[in-house]
């Protein structure tokens, strides 16, 4: 409230009492802050979840990608018989690529499928040369030079949707989206169930469909705020499991993990009465010692998948010689497709026993949860609806984001002169009409989400987070986003 004289000579307001301009504190305030957050974030974010969920669009169909680019070496001619012994697989895949050492067999995931051997080669760095050899006949069908099981075009987009292939700077543009991708998107929900509550019959109808009946700028906000709707749990789910993976959201994550044990178990690598090995075992895929790989021969490939075999291990699994001395070999499935089969085995190959066992069922609900929502992030875990899931939100962002845009511009105000460039911006000012306990509440809930993620309101220097996610696994030969 105002308070206004009517005498000859006003005197001035009492101490305490709001200034002439400042607007009364009511939960019309909150409303107003959630305009100008909204508009803000989406006018200048926009560009980032564009870009974002275009080349998200793009990686989720690699495997379709793939097969046109690649079939004849993923796949088999004909299914036929019985697979031959993986020694022989193996020995015909030294014979055409006889550089390197054996880092690693990717058993085929399926009966159509090839056997993919790796070799580690020094001058490659974190990639290596796979060799597809037909299961069947044990013949050579091809070789790629791969990153972490990735095909080249893979690994291409792979690194378009984390960094647009601008390195570790360029990862910061993935993170700034999924970081205010909820933000926006929760806004933009609150915004329009309070608007169809005030103007239009409170049904599902009325916030779901876009309302036919109006045109101009009022048409366009209910097909951006409609479509908004069917997208908002997608896009949170987007949000969430990127920032899981982020550079600096991704290490606050972990701590969080940490605190609450909620870390996956580790597989014991060591071989009964070893030293422990200070170099670690090698990462369940591509090895990652050369001792063990250096001196491991095809015939100790196919003991130890033997072994893993009578021990339960089912399905595609990825073979791993030891990486050094006192070290067992790592067998670990490799099943990403609901439902998933993540166990592995330490195994004693020369002993024909299994040293250490962890499995899936074990994992803490947080491990669990991170693993399957990186997976359906990627498109993998649930097949093709999956990837036809991912697509329409893809595109049903790109669509919202359009007529974001549009309103925008729709909204600019006609001067004298012709119309502004732009249209008007919400009032400032906003939060000074908060109520004090949305101020008292809300003022550490802000403080807490900008420590959760450092650049949804502001960015660290990168010198101030080397415990960060990406330089975290580039010291431990851990893969980025696309491959947990």
């Amino acid at each position: 409230m105002t308070t206004t004289e009517t005498g000859p000579a006003a005197q001035p307001a009492p101490a305490g009492t709001p200034d002439e301009g400042r607007p009364p504190r009511s939960r019309h305030g909150l409303r107003a802050l959630l305009v100008r957050l909204h508009f803000y974030a989406g006018v200048f974010v926009a560009p980032f979840l564009f870009v974002a969920a275009l080349t998200g669009l793009l990686y989720a169909f690699t495997p379709q990608f793939d097969q046109l680019l690649h079939g004849d070496l993923l796949t088999v001619e004909r299914v036929a018989g019985t697979p031959r012994p993986l020694a022989e697989q193996i020995e015909a895949a030294r014979a055409a690529h006889p550089e390197g050492a054996l880092a690693s067999v990717v058993t085929p995931p399926g009966p159509e499928d090839t056997t993919r051997v790796v070799f580690s080669l020094p001058e490659l760095g974190d990639k290596q040369h796979t060799v597809f050899v037909d299961p069947y006949t044990a013949g050579v069908r091809g070789e790629l030079t791969t990153w972490w099981g990735a095909t080249p075009l893979t690994t291409w987009l792979d690194d378009f949707h984390r960094s647009l292939h601008l390195g570790e700077r360029g990862t910061l543009y993935s993170e700034l989206a999924a970081s205010w991708l909820w933000v926006v998107a929760a806004g933009g929900l609150v915004l329009w169930i309070g608007r169809s509550r005030g103007r239009r019959a409170a049904t599902a109808r009325g916030v779901l469909l876009p309302d036919r009946r109006v045109t101009g700028v009022r048409r366009t906000r209910s097909l951006h705020a409609a479509t908004g709707v069917w997208l908002a749990l997608g896009l949170f789910f987007l949000s969430a499991t990127g920032l899981t993976w982020s550079q600096y959201a991704g290490t606050r994550f972990d701590q969080a993990v940490d605190a609450v044990r909620g870390q996956a178990p580790v597989l014991d690598t060591r071989l009964p009465g070893a030293e422990p090995d200070r170099g670690g075992g090698g990462h369940a895929g591509h090895g990652g010692g050369s001792g063990g790989a250096a001196t491991a021969g095809p015939a100790d490939f196919g003991a130890a998948l033997r072994t893993a075999r009578d021990a339960g291990l089912d399905g595609t699994v990825v073979v791993t010689p030891p990486a050094g001395e006192g070290t067992a070999w790592t067998v670990a499935q490799s099943d990403d497709v609901w439902p998933v089969r993540y166990d592995s085995v330490a195994v004693d190959a020369a002993a024909g026993e299994v040293t250490d066992r962890t499995r899936w069922a074990d994992h803490p609900l947080a491990a669990k949860l991170s693993k399957l929502g990186v997976q359906a992030h990627m498109g993998v875990l649930f097949g093709i609806v999956n990837q036809k899931v991912l697509a329409a939100v893809a595109v049903g962002l790109m669509c919202v984001m359009f007529w974001g845009y549009r309103m925008w511009w729709q909204r600019r105000p006609t001067r004298d002169d012709g119309r502004a460039a732009f249209g008007r911006p919400p009032a400032r000012g906003a939060w000074r009409s908060l109520p004090l306990p949305v101020l008292l509440v809300g003022a550490p809930a802000v403080a807490a989400v900008g420590w959760a993620l450092p650049l949804l309101g502001h960015q660290e220097h990168p010198d101030q987070l080397r415990g960060s996610r990406l330089h975290r696994d580039a010291a431990a030969g851990e893969p980025g986003h696309g491959h947990p």
